[in-house]
């Protein structure tokens, strides 16, 4: 039988110092302690009914639907009753500060940015042979072949290859600067001539354009945008000390 190893807190901060996360582990930590500052700060307060359902909405996503597998889960991630609370009230929390500072900002910046929102439909097919690429271009337009049997033919990624690269919904915030240029100043559906970046020579199917629509769930991407860039700021303007000497 092998023997027991005793693992201590030591072992555990010394294994994250030598993953090289001290300074990724720093950085949750400060964000946190902002987070709560803020909110602190700013008045904003929790029911007990809040912290109850947000407690079993992470239950629920981690697939905890008993008490006893709830122990289990805790006791694995070296988690106290009390610890889990803490989680549960900083998720609430934060979600509560998002809406607090800028739930008043999502119309006025969707209507400023609201092309970056814009999204398309779109095939692509990227090769490494500008001349073949110009030559596949002709003949698809010129109806020898069509853009499926080019993209059957060269398209590597299988998955990709049985879709006939396609590509689905791409937000225009995803797409290379040079790509989005030419994606959104045609009418669909058009193929578009080849493309060049630093990852090859694009084919591109534009199938249909998305203009964006102000609905529930972009308002919450656009908060989460303006509150990730508001704590980055808030996170480079802090001096952190660090003691990581064991006592």
């Amino acid at each position: 039988m092998s023997p027991a190893i005793t693992i201590t807190k030591e072992d555990i901060l010394q294994q994250i110092q030598f993953s090289c996360k001290i300074p990724e582990i720093i950085e949750q930590i400060v964000t946190r302690k902002v987070i709560i500052s803020t909110a602190e700060e700013a008045g904003i307060q929790v029911e007990t009914e809040e912290l109850q359902k947000a407690a079993d909405q992470i239950r629920l996503s981690n697939q905890l639907n008993s008490a006893d597998e709830t122990w289990k889960w805790l006791e694995k991630h070296g988690l106290s009753l009390d610890n889990f609370e803490e989680i549960v009230y900083t998720n609430l929390i934060s979600s509560k500060l998002v809406t607090h500072l800028f739930a008043d900002q999502v119309e006025p910046y969707f209507f400023e940015n609201q092309l970056d929102y814009a999204g398309v439909v779109m095939y692509e097919i990227i090769l490494n042979d500008e001349d073949l690429a110009l030559e596949l271009f002709y003949s698809i337009k010129e109806g020898e072949m069509s853009f499926y049997d080019v993209a059957h033919k060269y398209i590597q990624d299988q998955e990709l290859r049985r879709k006939g690269g396609y590509l689905g919904t791409v937000s225009r915030r995803k797409l290379k600067p040079e790509i989005s240029a030419a994606v959104f100043t045609v009418t669909p559906p058009q193929l578009l001539k080849p493309i060049y970046t630093s990852k090859g020579v694009h084919l591109i199917l534009v199938e249909e354009i998305i203009q964006p629509e102000l609905k529930n769930v972009l308002r919450l991407q656009i908060m989460s945008d303006l509150f990730s860039e508001w704590l980055k700021q808030q996170v480079e303007n802090i001096e952190v000390l660090t003691n990581l000497e064991s006592s």
